[in-house]
């Protein structure tokens, strides 16, 4: 039973979504994931969001399985003193404090490399060098800076953010693979090295369809575009394509059977050119096949909304999932939008490990996401998260290979705060 980091120890300094996404997915391929948090305190979205008693929140829960909490506080010299101890220890620190935080500890490049010139340091940031990189970024500022907004959304109404977590969890994706490739690179070179993910960049290499309409727009209109067919003049910049499809392809998410009642009793639809007759037979327009107006993609351009409205007819007749199985017998693109509720209750997701019910000591059993990721030789059980400071003195003592009595000492001199004990399992 193989686990594809097995001997990777990673120090985990972040917070929040973006570094914690990072490292969970490290800790779910084998890594040692030691998570460092402040006594009495720890990561800030122990406490967000909290819906149940004192239990840390499913905010935290569900971004930090898999790894072992410890209290330091650094603080202090002690404190500091056992920081360093595992940064000779570990192959890789990640985090994503502020700009410049990491420098005012005194944790430099050139501190953190002195003592363990193999050590990766791996950072998130909100922006990269220029203007803005000593801003502070979050989750909707960096979909706003990264191009997302300003192409999401509806043409007459405003720039809108994505409920994908794009900017956080995207960048920690992103950093992830910088991580594990500058991993590959030390195999070769002995040398340690700095890793930057920055939100900005993370966004945008997601939006880079968006950055290839804005070249293509130079040139004539978006065809593809639904305000095209509309007669609507472009402006100079990409706009919101409402849910046209970012392929080339015409789609739009159409009406199904209890969308009176359901809000997502809907289907994505895509009148994709290679399955134009098959679709022109399911929805009983067989004329449309030979048709001059609608026969060729580009002469269907300027009627897509009638097209649409056509297609949406047969829809409505149809639950999104009698939809489904009759637009796949005939290999037309097509998708039912699920809620959270549905994606939850269904089965097969668990069999596949992409969803996964743990049991935690204080909140009892919770529903997390597992590795997206399927490595046939990798087999890491999705665990619960560690409870604050849970793991202190078997970090201190496994890796470190402090005594009982050293570890009383250093809990004596206030370094490493009072964990919180776990409960009885």
């Amino acid at each position: 039973m193989g686990k594809a980091l097995e001997g990777v120890r990673i120090l985990d300094f972040t917070h929040v979504q973006s570094g914690p996404s990072c490292t969970q997915l490290l800790a779910w391929f084998g890594a040692d994931v030691i998570k460092v948090e402040r006594p009495g305190e720890g990561d800030v979205t122990r406490g967000q969001l909290r819906d149940l008693g004192d239990a840390d929140s499913l905010y935290f829960t569900m971004l930090n399985s898999n790894k072992r909490s410890i209290t330091l506080d650094t603080k202090t010299t002690d404190g500091k003193a056992v920081l360093e101890d595992l940064v000779k220890q570990c192959d890789v620190l990640v985090e994503n404090f502020a700009p410049g935080a990491l420098d005012r500890m005194g944790l430099t490049w050139e501190r953190l490399s002195s003592i363990n010139p193999r050590l990766i340091l791996a950072s998130v940031k909100g922006f990269g060098p220029g203007p803005f990189e000593d801003c502070k970024v979050y989750e909707n500022v960096a979909q706003c800076a990264g191009g997302a907004a300003s192409t999401t959304g509806f043409r007459d109404g405003p720039p809108v953010v994505s409920a994908a977590q794009i900017g956080d969890s995207g960048t920690g994706l992103h950093l992830a693979l910088g991580i594990v490739t500058a991993l590959f690179q030390r195999e070769h070179t002995g040398r340690g090295q700095k890793v930057l993910c920055a939100m900005q960049d993370a966004v945008l290499n997601l939006c880079r369809v968006k950055l290839r309409d804005q070249q293509r727009l130079a040139h004539g209109p978006l065809k593809e575009y639904s305000q095209h067919g509309e007669g609507v003049p472009f402006g100079d910049t990409v706009p919101r394509a409402g849910n046209d499809s970012g392929g080339g392809q015409p789609g739009r998410i159409l009406r199904c059977k209890g969308w009176e009642h359901d809000p997502n009793a809907y289907i994505y639809f895509i009148t994709q050119g290679p399955v134009w007759e098959k679709i022109c037979d399911v929805i009983h327009e067989p004329e449309w096949k030979t048709d001059p107006g609608y026969a060729t993609p580009a002469a269907r351009l300027p009627h897509l909304n009638e097209i649409f409205t056509r297609i949406e007819a047969w829809t409505m007749a149809h639950t999104k999932f009698e939809a489904m199985e009759i637009l796949n017998r005939y290999d037309i693109p097509c998708g039912p939008i699920l809620s959270m509720k549905e994606i939850a209750e269904d089965r097969s997701l668990y069999a596949t490990g992409t969803l996964v019910e743990v049991e935690h000591p204080a909140r009892g059993s919770y529903l997390t996401v597992g590795n997206p990721i399927k490595l046939s030789d990798n087999h890491v059980d999705v665990e619960r998260s560690p409870l604050l400071g849970e793991h202190t003195d078997e970090v201190l003592g496994e890796v470190l290979g402090f005594t009982p009595d050293r570890i009383d000492a250093l809990r004596r001199s206030g370094a490493l705060g009072t964990p919180r004990r776990m409960a009885a399992e």
